[in-house]
């Protein structure tokens, strides 16, 4: 099913060796095995993807992907966001009309939930992009490292921020908080769109890029998982990260 050779929906996992926190993540050995490869082997388990492929701007990350035998593009350096490596990507496919930017430190996630993504962007195309968010607690609503959506009735993201949102003036048990889990699935006109447009002033104040989308209209549904998984951000979550992975492996075993 893999590596067809004209895909239309397409899973592109970006990777990039510099990192302010942990530099050549993609390369980190977890359980023996790069952090890059278990994201992708992660995602050769998903149904509603024709093709998957990494896209890098590093020669050491290309030449170790291609050895786990990963369909591999190479990038330009200087893009100036993970979206913009995304839609170069695409351009090498040009028959892929639904993408889906799948994060390389994602070892963990759901291939569940990446194609509920790619079944939203087939069947639902007034969707520009689709994304989604988990339920999660009081304690972590003033980080603003956990970024925080609010949603229409229909699911549809009315505003992302860092900042607790909405204000609760009043109690409401029926409002829970909702934390944006960083994926996302674009049509491909749409994101050929969004690398075109200038950063406003939403996403220059919060650091949120998908607010440029919502700025110029663009319509993003928000699918609620119960995928809690997280990324690999520093060296010190390897150990953790290695134990959920042998648990993991242990419950499909």
């Amino acid at each position: 099913m893999f590596d067809a050779p004209n895909p239309v929906t397409l899973g592109i996992i970006p990777a990039r060796k510099a990192s302010t926190r942990f530099p050549a993540k993609p390369l980190a050995l977890l359980c023996g095995k790069p952090l890059l490869q278990w994201t992708y082997e992660r995602t050769l388990k998903c149904t509603k993807l024709d093709a998957v492929v990494i896209a890098t701007d590093d020669q050491e990350i290309y030449d170790c992907a291609v050895g786990f035998g990963a369909q591999v593009v190479m990038t330009k350096v200087d893009h100036p966001t993970g979206t913009d490596r995304i839609a170069e990507a695409a351009s090498h496919f040009p028959s892929a009309q639904h993408l889906i930017n799948i994060q390389g430190d994602e070892p963990l996630i759901e291939p569940e939930l990446i194609d509920a993504l790619a079944d939203k962007l087939q069947n639902e195309s007034q969707y520009d992009i689709v994304t989604a968010a988990n339920v999660f607690g009081e304690e972590d609503v003033n980080d603003p490292n956990y970024v925080k959506v609010v949603l229409g009735k229909a699911g549809e993201a009315l505003y992302f921020s860092r900042s607790p949102i909405p204000f609760r003036r009043q109690p409401a048990a029926d409002l829970p908080n909702y934390r944006h889990k960083g994926i996302y699935g674009f049509q491909r006109s749409a994101l050929e769109a969004f690398v075109w447009l200038p950063m406003g002033a939403l996403e220059q104040a919060e650091q949120l890029e998908q607010l440029r989308a919502l700025e110029n209209g663009m319509k993003i549904h928000v699918t609620i998982t119960e995928d809690t998984s997280i990324g690999l951000d520093t060296p010190e979550q390897v150990p953790i990260i290695e134990s959920q992975l042998k648990a993991l492996l242990s419950d499909e075993a």
